[in-house]
């Protein structure tokens, strides 16, 4: 394979990875926040709607990232251990991590044996006001609500029976460790699925890593996207005055 050219003017792309639904159609409201913050661009990257782990995941992810411009890295949830696996191993052009309501390991250790109970959870048929609850309460609005629905109505139960086991099994902790690219943390106050303790674990691995505490529930980006994209902002432009500078 030829060696990649990355340009030293282009611009800095904030790279989408979504969350369980893998579908990539509710970045839209912080996508348009960040343009009236910026003039970053975005690459929302949607995942197969096969059951795939985490390893096949990341060799999907590794072959849609740009490769003639530098990029950030946004791992939304569920897709924050292939964030670890990229700043493990960063392909060329890739400057830095961001971590939304996010995990690097398992972030409820206590239910990891029940891994081998998932075939019998009903995925297909979880009451709606049971996933309001856990994922955009106490900020749900019908809109929201409906776009959520409509995001995993789209996949497969037993593609979601497959992330949740992943999620459960996962531990990227060691090889995030090893990383060295800048990392910010966005994360949720109203968060009812990822313990704020999760975030202090990462800053203990990632030395000189940035945390941003927002008034928002699990689904922090859709919930509260003006204050999502002013931290990713904010972020971007640090990461370009230090190259300036440096």
């Amino acid at each position: 394979m030829a060696a990649m050219t990355i340009s030293p003017t282009a611009s800095t792309l904030l790279v989408l990875l979504p969350g369980m639904d893998g579908t990539a159609s509710l970045f839209h409201h912080f996508d348009a926040a960040l343009r009236a913050h910026s003039a970053i661009d975005t690459l929302a990257i949607a995942y197969p709607a096969a059951p795939l782990g985490y390893a096949a995941l990341e060799a999907f992810v590794r072959e849609r990232l740009p490769r003639d411009r530098p990029f950030v890295v946004l791992a939304e949830s569920f897709s924050g251990p292939l964030g670890a696996a990229l700043r493990a191993n960063p392909p060329p052009g890739m400057r830095a991590l961001v971590l939304c309501c996010s995990f690097v390991r398992n972030p409820r250790p206590l239910l990891a044996p029940l891994r081998h109970l998932l075939g019998l959870v009903p995925f297909g048929a979880m009451p709606g006001f049971a996933l309001r609850q856990a994922l955009l309460a106490p900020f749900s609005t019908p809109q929201l609500q409906n776009e959520l629905a409509a995001a995993l109505a789209q996949v497969p139960p037993a593609t979601l029976r497959q992330r949740l086991r992943a999620v459960l099994e996962t531990d990227a902790s060691r090889s995030f460790a090893r990383g060295s690219l800048p990392v910010l943390y966005l994360r949720a106050r109203h968060d009812r699925l990822v313990p704020p303790a999760n975030a202090v674990q990462i800053l203990r691995q990632a030395p000189g890593a940035q945390l941003v505490d927002i008034a928002a529930p699990h689904m922090l980006l859709q919930a509260a996207p003006e204050a999502a994209a002013g931290a990713v902002a904010a972020f971007i432009d640090s990461l370009s005055a230090a190259q300036i500078s440096a």
